[in-house]
């Protein structure tokens, strides 16, 4: 077949421009990304251009053709998989990928129904360069070498020296949109915004490697610093709560996807959580209602490991995979320390976020994995076990604990894709553009009967009457990507104000008997859960190391913050860079009332991370003045 003659590296050349506008279009089709200005969208324009001349650029140095080739396809073929991958990841999460999620393959199998439910046909169109690279491959003929060398050398000089200053000049536009962008920011769409998906994933991989550096070089000094700032935020304890618990059986429900949003709401008439209503008004339940979610891309994991440890998840990865050989100071610990038996429940795979490994680091004495349970016919949808079932298995479970005991129950079936058998489904479907939340308040009505059921089966078993239960939202289900049909449901256009508005997840604090349980207004958020707890059943605080403070105290402040940089406090709301009054849903008049809150949610987000990256815990005193000096597990 004839081939048309084009110039020397005309292949290279197409396969930047290809690349380049793939790149550019699919954030537009796959990324809802925020655009103020002009400015912004030119410097998304240009942000691919410089990473991908330097990377197709090393086929200056491949002399055979042949070769050349093969390297620029693998090239194109790669950006492309990773445009398609944070595609599909966005979807769900409304976030981009991270190098450790990448790697946490044990994960993949569980995921195939929510990665499945988010594919499109039209990803394809990310690997349209690579078509379009082998068709020009195909049918055009590559012109030969220069005949002097030195000309090729100069022109491959003036080819980076180009690229370089591209660079350079990106990095300063961004500077012009967002000062101090590589050392403040811990929002990934901002960085994909102003340095490109290529350079985002440079930069990721700059961290990680020197998050893992952290801990060879910590030697614990770090340490004075943060303890005098926890010290300083400590609350104390309401003499009338503290201890109001002693001694009872600590029962923690994380309720899969649980937003608060559905907390006494209908949808088309159809009442979505009768029995957490009935619990809102109820005498011995303490119902917050202004409670936020703070986990980050690990999301039920991160929500466990904010709940033992009251220290923030990590930004772009999961602890309990990048760090399950650290020290700490869990609930679990210091439950086991005054004589209760710890355990986690969850009819899942034991190996799912590492759960196996990280429960050791956690001294969780006993894990009721799904080998603890019997899964019968029509008893699993979705991503496992039904939480009927679950319940139910889970209350046998106990009856076998030596009391008093703290265990933790992780529900599965109202999670995303929220597929639920026809048997199952109480009402009917919503009707909205959007399947997902279409389906989900049909599994959280599932969900609702099954805590209900889960209530009875305490009361039958004899266990209830000594024990509390606490109940709490994980993480949010219906993601930024539905804004629209949220809009259609709520009646209103949704704001990043909304969008941090509805992060707020329910927390229930049910203690049989207590008569003196009411709704809870107070401003609170995941972190506080460990030791309002401690303090429930009278254990003291003080000397631990963690951020958040006990939501009874008269002490306790009113501030949120959330892992990317938002935060809540009792007037504001800080999102995507914009300060809201939190009584109108507008930007503040006066913004300077966010600016001191600012500094130290990135000042608290920061300690966290050394903590956790520097495994400074095991270089802890404990109360007899010596240090933990834990090895690594």
């Amino acid at each position: 077949m004839r081939k048309f003659s084009w110039p020397k590296h005309s292949v290279l050349i197409i396969a930047v421009i290809a690349t380049w506008l793939t790149t550019y279009i699919g954030y537009f089709t796959s990324f809802n990304m925020k655009i103020d200005n002009a400015m912004q969208q030119f410097i998304l324009l240009i942000n691919p251009l410089a990473f991908l001349l330097f990377i197709y650029g090393v086929a200056f140095f491949i002399k055979k053709t042949k070769i050349r080739n093969r390297y620029i396809l693998a090239v194109s073929f790669i950006t492309s998989f990773i445009m398609f991958a944070n595609a599909v990841f966005y979807r769900f999460f409304t976030d981009f990928i991270t190098l450790p999620l990448l790697f946490q393959t044990s994960n993949f199998a569980d995921l195939s129904s929510s990665i499945t439910e988010n594919l499109r046909f039209l990803d394809l169109f990310f690997f349209s360069d690579v078509l379009i690279i082998l068709v020009v491959i195909r049918f055009f003929k590559q012109g030969p070498e220069p005949v002097q060398e030195s000309s090729s050398k100069m022109g491959r000089k003036v080819y980076f020296a180009a690229a370089a200053t591209l660079m350079m000049f990106n990095l300063a536009l961004a500077e012009t949109q967002r000062p101090q962008l590589l050392t403040r920011s811990f929002d990934r769409e901002l960085l994909v915004k102003n340095l490109g998906t290529y350079n985002y994933h440079l930069y990721d991989l700059f961290v990680q490697s020197k998050s893992h550096a952290q801990r060879t070089f910590a030697d614990g000094t770090e340490l004075t610093e943060i303890e005098n700032y926890v010290k300083a935020n400590h609350a104390q304890p309401d003499p009338k709560m503290f201890g109001t618990a002693k001694g009872k059986n600590v029962i923690i429900v994380s309720l899969e996807s649980l937003q608060n949003f559905v907390i006494n709401n209908d949808m088309d008439g159809h009442e979505i959580t009768p029995f957490l209503n009935g619990l809102t008004n109820d005498k011995d339940t303490f119902y917050f209602d202004n409670f936020y979610q703070q986990t980050g891309l690990g999301k039920t994991s991160d929500s466990e490991f904010i709940v033992e440890n009251s220290l923030y998840g990590r930004n772009g990865s999961a602890v309990f995979f990048t760090h399950s050989g650290n020290t700490y100071n869990s609930l679990s610990e210091r439950l086991g320390e005054n004589g209760y038996a710890t355990s986690v429940m969850h009819a899942n795979s034991k190996s799912f976020w590492n759960r196996d490994i990280m429960y050791k680091a956690l001294n969780v004495q006993k894990f009721y994995d799904v080998d603890s349970y019997t899964i019968g016919e029509d008893e699993a949808v979705n991503w496992g076990m039904k939480d009927i079932p679950f319940f139910r298995q889970s209350v046998d479970l106990m009856k076998d604990i030596k009391q008093p005991f703290a265990t933790r129950m992780i529900t599965l079936t109202n999670h995303h894709p929220f597929d639920l058998d026809e048997q199952d489904k109480l009402i009917p479907e919503y009707t909205s553009n959007s399947n997902t939340l279409n389906k989900y308040f049909q599994t959280v009505r599932y969900m609702d009967e099954a805590v209900k059921e889960f209530f009875e089966d305490l009361k039958e078993s004899g266990l209830y009457e000594n024990s509390i239960i606490v109940m709490y939202g994980d993480h949010y289900g219906i993601s930024e990507n539905h804004n629209k049909a949220m809009g259609m449901y709520m009646d209103k256009e949704i704001t990043p104000f909304d969008n941090a508005e509805l992060q707020k997840v329910p927390l229930f604090i049910h203690i049989p008997g207590s008569g003196e349980g009411k709704k809870m207004h107070e401003l609170g958020g995941q972190v506080d859960i460990r030791p309002t707890i401690l303090h429930l059943l009278g254990i003291d605080t003080k000397a631990d190391m963690q951020f958040g403070s006990d939501l009874f105290s008269p002490d306790h402040e009113p501030f949120v913050i959330f892992r990317d940089g938002r935060f809540v406090t009792d007037k504001n709301i800080y999102a995507q860079e914009v300060c809201y009054d939190i009584e109108t849903g507008e930007p503040a008049i006066d913004e300077a009332q966010c600016e001191p809150y600012i500094e130290r949610a990135n000042t608290e987000l920061n300690y966290s991370d050394a903590i956790i990256n520097g495994d400074l815990l095991r270089f802890k005193e404990r109360p007899d003045g010596s240090p933990e000096m834990k090895e690594s597990k």
